[in-house]
């Protein structure tokens, strides 16, 4: 298990979307005992939008800079009065995946949370919303939230299973996290091929999951779902479920561009009305011992 860096990192930008992300966030800061950053950053095209409807003398950038602040400092105060958290404030001036992913960095965050409204059917299709591309080049996993609705807690956690060789990566921190809240964790694996080899291969995979998540104290079960369609199949199992978490791997399909990510992982995370915690692939010395056969 790898050891919490104490930060989370919350992009806000003032949306209803992002103040419940932030409230999304308290149980899971204070159960792996991390301070808050909640990050704003000026997006390029914006500003340069501003500048050009605005004359230079009627607009400065310490002027709008400081009623940023001003708004950030009233929610990490309020957030910090309610809770006993402790909430940082950062303003970052750039494109918004690029800087989220360049302060996780820095400051080597554990988490990002962050609230995201989807995309339309042309960005999911080509480049993503901001929160697609900041899971594709992230360096710890992204929570994104969506739906405006969340139960209290993290009871149940759906864990769909592929067979790519990053599996064990992903089922190592579902029980992090399953540890965390004492949550259950339901299994899944979406059957969309009549291939028997292939589906045996599946089958053994699940009973190794299942072992694996019992022996490290984290009560499960699994299932077999049939869908044509992996993400659908995802999608309508964790809300049969009433599920609190989907965990996902998000393995890049093209090598060409850094931030394109899978077309299944892409439309569970656009779609989704449950929070889902992307785990982007990490290319580090791998030290746990489970192993799909």
């Amino acid at each position: 298990m790898c050891a919490y860096q104490n930060h989370i990192i919350i992009p806000v930008d003032f949306s209803e979307q992002s103040m419940i992300a932030l409230n999304q966030t308290f149980n899971l800061a204070r159960l792996t005992k991390s301070d808050i950053t909640l990050l704003h950053v000026i997006d390029d095209d914006v500003f340069s939008s501003m500048l050009n409807v605005f004359s230079h003398n009627d607009f400065k950038e310490e002027v709008y800079r400081e009623g940023l602040q001003s708004k950030l400092n009233k929610i990490a105060n309020d957030t910090m009065a309610k809770t006993g958290l402790e909430v940082k404030t950062r303003i970052e001036k750039g494109k918004i995946y690029d800087c989220v992913n360049e302060v996780a960095t820095e400051i080597n965050a554990a988490f990002i949370v962050m609230g995201t409204n989807g995309a339309s059917s042309i960005a999911k299709r080509f480049i993503g919303s901001n929160a697609v591309k900041v899971i594709g080049a992230a360096p710890c996993p992204v929570i994104t939230i969506k739906g405006k609705e969340h139960n209290a807690g993290c009871k149940t956690i759906v864990l769909p299973l592929d067979l790519s060789k990053e599996t064990k990566e992903k089922v190592g921190k579902c029980i992090e996290i399953a540890k965390f809240f004492n949550s259950f964790v339901k299994v899944m694996t979406v059957e969309s091929s009549s291939d028997d080899f292939l589906n045996k291969k599946l089958e053994r995979q699940m009973d190794q999951v299942l072992e694996f998540l019992r022996e490290n104290g984290v009560e499960c079960s699994g299932e077999f779902i049939e869908n044509s369609d992996v993400a659908e199949g995802v999608l309508d199992y964790a809300k049969k479920e009433n599920a609190d978490l989907i965990i996902i791997m998000t393995q890049q399909e093209l090598e060409f561009t850094e931030y394109f990510i899978g077309t299944a992982s892409a439309k569970i995370i656009n779609n989704s009305e449950i929070p889902v915690c992307s785990i982007r692939p990490m290319k580090r010395k791998d030290t746990t011992t489970f192993v799909i056969q």
